[in-house]
């Protein structure tokens, strides 16, 4: 009695191929999407409250602005840079949440609107 042949491409015992985590990177890349926005929104809620009761506004929101980004594209550097398939999602959606808030908030919400810092003439 002839068997017939197995299907192309089994093996058993075969390693994942790449692609087989594409769902788990993009649902991590939306996770850490959401969770920039979120702690930008809480962060940047107490940055503007010290920055209208303080003399020197400006800094305030500058060093804010670039520890934002720091955190979105250091770290998401970072953590594309590990084997980890989380990781790597997070560290995509981190970078994606900092340009989502940059680009509906026309920079507000990071910092990067010359209108923010008053008069300054850039």
């Amino acid at each position: 009695m002839n068997m017939p042949p197995p299907p192309p491409g089994w093996q058993p015992n075969q390693p994942p191929r790449p692609g087989d985590n594409a769902a788990l990177l993009a649902g991590m890349a939306a996770t850490g999407a959401a969770l920039f926005i979120a702690v930008n929104a809480v962060v940047g809620f107490f940055v503007l409250i010290s920055a209208a009761d303080s003399t020197t506004n400006n800094a305030v929101i500058a060093t804010a602005a670039v520890g934002s980004a720091l955190v979105a594209f250091g770290g998401g550097t970072l953590l594309i840079l590990t084997r980890n398939t989380i990781a790597k999602g997070m560290g995509i959606g981190l970078m994606i949440g900092w340009a989502l808030v940059t680009v509906c908030t026309v920079g507000f919400c990071t910092g990067v609107n010359p209108g923010l810092y008053g008069s300054a003439a850039l």
